[in-house]
């Protein structure tokens, strides 16, 4: 007996790859020094301060993220296929910070950051650690709160990997709490001498 052939309607659809955007005629890729208080994205319905107060340029989206809380290094690009590859955690590029912690910290906590903390969901990956003298910075508007009689050092903490709030969490998990937390590499490229709110084009090599 003939099996009667299938309608069109009972066919299961096809998917349809979809093709990747081609790059833009003029990529572009900028870097800003993301002032603390302002939100990694363009709009707001809560009239936050946005990157729209400090970067004018149409096109260009956050490559990655950096707490409202935190500061320093923002990539900005037009190019989907180059903000993949920074954002991208199979790439594994490195992000450096400056971060002032409170407390002295001991040989004990810093071997504990370097070999990864245990968080709540899991253990970091090895990260590199070392205490710094204090790095010449702007001041931070409004000013860091800390308490006088327990002293605060600095330690510059590069991760390869970008979990929700990382650095911060493996701070406290070894007893030494984030006050101030500024990003100062990504990969190769570097924050270099911008002040908050200002930025700069970076350009792209092929």
């Amino acid at each position: 007996m003939k099996q009667r052939p299938r309608s069109a309607q009972s066919r299961p659809p096809q998917r349809v790859r979809r093709k990747p955007a081609p790059p833009p005629a003029e990529p572009r890729l900028i870097a800003l020094n993301k002032p603390f208080d302002v939100l990694t994205q363009f709009t707001d319905g809560g009239g936050r301060a946005t990157l729209r107060d400090f970067v004018d340029i149409p096109g260009v989206y956050p490559a990655g993220r950096l707490d409202r809380d935190s500061e320093g290094l923002l990539l900005l690009t037009n190019d989907g296929r180059l903000q993949a590859r920074i954002t991208d955690p199979k790439h594994k590029l490195p992000k450096t910070y400056w971060v002032q912690v409170e407390g002295e910290p001991s040989e004990q906590q810093l071997k504990q950051l370097r070999d990864g903390p245990e968080l709540n969901d899991g253990p970091t990956r090895p990260a590199e650690v070392e205490q710094i003298d204090e790095p010449a910075l702007w001041p931070r508007n409004p000013p860091v709160r800390f308490r006088k009689s327990v002293p605060t050092r600095w330690l510059a903490i590069t991760i390869r990997e970008g979990r929700n709030r990382q650095v911060r969490r493996m701070t406290a998990a070894v007893g030494l709490p984030t006050l101030r937390l500024v990003r100062v590499r990504i990969g190769d490229w570097t924050l270099d001498n911008l002040l908050p709110g200002q930025w700069r084009d970076i350009p792209i090599s092929h």
